[in-house]
């Protein structure tokens, strides 16, 4: 009976570097050799890393491809099986090679090309229409790309031409729940074609996608054989004889909190270090949102690539000064005070004349309003960006999904910065976090977590003073934007009709505050991001 040696590369492919993505491979196939696999399988396009989006749109991507295949194929001494862009006959497809022996030995094309979420295939490639199997140790090998394995079709034909063994290459991104759903889809082809499979899948973050790897192996009755780690790059073997898969090395699934900050973690990491900043700036003011950004960028980067400013206001309550002095203290990052009264004077100075001419015609303002509370964010949004350009340090914004949501967040002022980090964790799971993340060791002081929310912008003010709670605010978000669920639907599962009008409308009217905030990273199954086109501009009454 045949055996073959399969050797899964899970590793951090950079987007562009295609020399730098090829030396890594060579890395891991000389590790694989010497622990005497056969072959490498390594993820979708692992030789330009994923998503390359409009690189594809350029003929001189593909010949640099290309070029790179050719000199990666002479460069091996184990066979690979490679993800790449290619361009063959005036087409353009997502494929996966066979390395050996100095060439292409061959070729498989995508046939089922994602346009959905935060996929654009359909954009870019051409698909594949034919199965391919390769033969390696005398085990005959189908091989599959990412969505061909969510689908029926693809991995049936492979099995249909003789695939006793399905390869298939991934760049599947992480959100919360997803890799139940990878087993889900996969058992289902083990089932139609009877066939074992071993699932490789990207790592590292790339723009506010992160890739968890969690790659996987399944044997012919869809049992889990092999499970590598989320979120770090491994190297694993997985064995298949007398017609199945031998058992492996399983890794324990993470929690839900636990998955997340790793997620979270790496988006951080990989930003900052793919884009080649030196560290970080963060503005606290003593409330759970900025510190748990904090406790996610010190445990990126590492304390001393982090920097924090505190702006205390005339309204900045003492406990949020000395809340955030304490963390601070127990992180060991560099701090700053900047007191912005002295700014917000200056600036009432030289708007009053204006105000005050504005006010004759229009009639007078209230003594305070969102004016007043805005200027405050837009300082200390000036002064975190002055330090970023001084530092060269980005600016990491602390706004979490339910404030963009509904607006609950200043243009140019709290949303000034390079990066989101917990742009897509709702303000219910900020909690959780901040939680989970006080079990593993305490930095964030319970004083941050026990407090009512607010943004201290007047005397006494709190978050609910202008939202519903955030549990209910939080779920009409939820069943509204990332279900699809009409406000009829949610006002049926029991939501106060004049909350969920409320969020709607604010949802609605903030697009254009959305279209302008940084990138930040995704952790569920839909985030305001790639995966949210709705129109600043439109009349469309919901359904109610």
């Amino acid at each position: 009976m045949s055996r073959l040696r399969v050797a899964i590369a899970q590793f951090n492919a950079h987007v562009g570097d295609l020399a730098g993505n090829s030396a890594r491979i060579l890395e891991f196939a000389a590790r694989a050799r010497d622990a005497g696999a056969d072959v490498l399988l390594t993820p979708e396009l692992a030789l330009s890393g994923y998503p390359p989006e409009d690189l594809l749109m350029r003929p001189d991507f593909y010949r640099a491809c290309a070029a790179q295949l050719d000199r990666l194929a002479r460069a091996v001494a184990l066979p690979i099986v490679i993800g790449y862009p290619e361009e063959s006959a005036g087409k353009r497809y997502n494929a996966a090679s066979l390395l050996l022996n100095g060439r292409v030995a061959a070729t498989y094309r995508k046939h089922r090309l994602p346009n959905y979420e935060v996929f654009d295939e359909e954009r870019y490639f051409a698909a594949g229409r034919e199965p391919c199997v390769i033969e390696l140790n005398g085990v005959r090998c189908g091989l599959a790309i990412c969505a061909d394995v969510w689908e029926y079709g693809a991995t049936e034909a492979a099995a249909v031409a003789g695939a006793e063994l399905i390869l298939t290459l991934n760049a599947s991104p992480f959100h919360m729940n997803k890799q139940a759903r990878r087993y889900e889809v996969l058992r289902d082809r083990v089932a139609a074609t009877g066939k074992p499979v071993i699932y490789a899948n990207l790592v590292g973050g790339q723009d506010e996608l992160v890739f968890d790897g969690a790659s996987f192996a399944l044997d012919g009755q869809g049992r889990l054989t092999h499970q590598l780690p989320a979120f770090v790059e491994a190297l694993e073997f997985v064995d298949y004889a007398d017609g199945n898969l031998l058992p492996g090395p399983v890794a324990e699934p993470p929690s839900r909190e636990a998955e997340v900050y790793s997620a979270l973690k790496l988006g951080v990491a990989d930003y900052l270090g793919k884009n080649g900043f030196p560290g970080a700036i963060i503005g606290l003011s003593g409330g759970i949102d900025s510190a748990l950004t904090l406790a996610i960028a010190v445990d990126a980067l590492g304390a001393d690539r982090v920097r924090c400013v505190m702006m205390p206001s005339p309204w900045t309550a003492q406990m949020s000064l000395d809340d955030s002095r304490e963390m601070v203290r127990r992180l060991g990052v560099q701090y700053d005070e900047i007191p912005i009264a002295a700014a917000m004077d200056q600036f009432a100075a030289m708007l009053a004349p204006t105000f005050a001419a504005i006010e004759k015609t229009a009639g007078p303002k209230p003594a305070w309003d969102t004016t007043d509370e805005n200027l405050q964010a837009r300082i200390r949004g000036m002064l975190l960006m002055a330090l970023s350009n001084r530092t060269g340090r980005i600016v990491l914004t602390t706004g979490n999904k339910s404030e963009m949501a509904v607006g609950y967040a200043t243009l140019y002022g709290d949303m000034a910065g390079g990066f989101a980090v917990i742009k897509d964790v709702a303000k219910t799971f900020v909690y959780d976090l901040a939680r989970w993340r006080n079990a593993v060791s305490d930095v964030i002081p319970q004083n941050i977590i026990a407090r009512a929310p607010s943004a201290e912008l007047k005397p006494g003010q709190t978050d609910q003073d202008t939202l519903p709670s955030y549990e209910v605010l939080d779920a009409i978000i939820e069943a509204y934007m990332e279900r699809d669920e009409s406000p009829r639907q949610i006002i049926a599962r029991g939501y106060p009709e004049a909350e969920v009008r409320k969020v709607v409308g604010m949802l609605k009217k903030n697009e254009y505050k959305r279209r302008q905030a940084p990138v930040g990273i995704r952790v569920t199954q839909r985030g305001f991001g790639k995966d949210w086109r709705y129109p600043i501009t439109s009349r469309y009454p919901d359904e109610y």
